[in-house]
């Protein structure tokens, strides 16, 4: 079935950067699990079920896409993907409110931290290089259109 809101959102993931990709991952990743610990508050354990194994599988994408070996900080996010995956698992399994806050305060400041980090990444590329000509009109940074 069609509707626009899926349409837009698949176009939005297909033309997004990595790094625009990523914040989005976490930022529904934070989404997942407030979400999940609000329906456990209102009694909605299937609601919270369905919340949580999303946010297990957009967490297996993070860890699947981390290179470990690109940057000195990869080992110890993999230590905390893994663990929040097992977490996750574990708070669906019981019912555990409490867990579940619990990895939200884990995945808040990684979310915000991945956000600055994009921010950041667009305006460095966004920043003329002293030296560098201008490009053409009409003409990317690499003299593609």
């Amino acid at each position: 079935m069609y509707d626009a809101r899926s349409s837009y959102v698949a176009t939005s993931v297909q033309t997004a950067s990595p790094a625009r990709l990523l914040t989005m991952l976490c930022d529904r990743l934070l989404l997942d699990v407030e979400r999940a610990a609000h329906a456990l508050d209102a009694g909605q354990r299937p609601r919270a079920t369905q919340q949580l194994a999303h946010a297990q599988e957009i967490v297996a994408e993070l860890i699947a896409s981390l290179d470990v070996d690109g940057w000195e900080g990869g080992p110890g996010l993999l230590s905390i993907y893994t663990w929040l995956h097992g977490e996750l698992l574990a708070a669906s399994a019981a019912g555990d409110v409490e867990r579940v806050r619990a990895c939200a305060r884990v995945v808040e400041p990684i979310a915000r931290t991945w956000r600055e980090a994009a921010e950041q990444s667009a305006r460095d590329a966004a920043a003329p290089v002293a030296g560098t000509p201008a490009p053409a009109s009409g003409t990317g940074l690499l003299g593609v259109g």
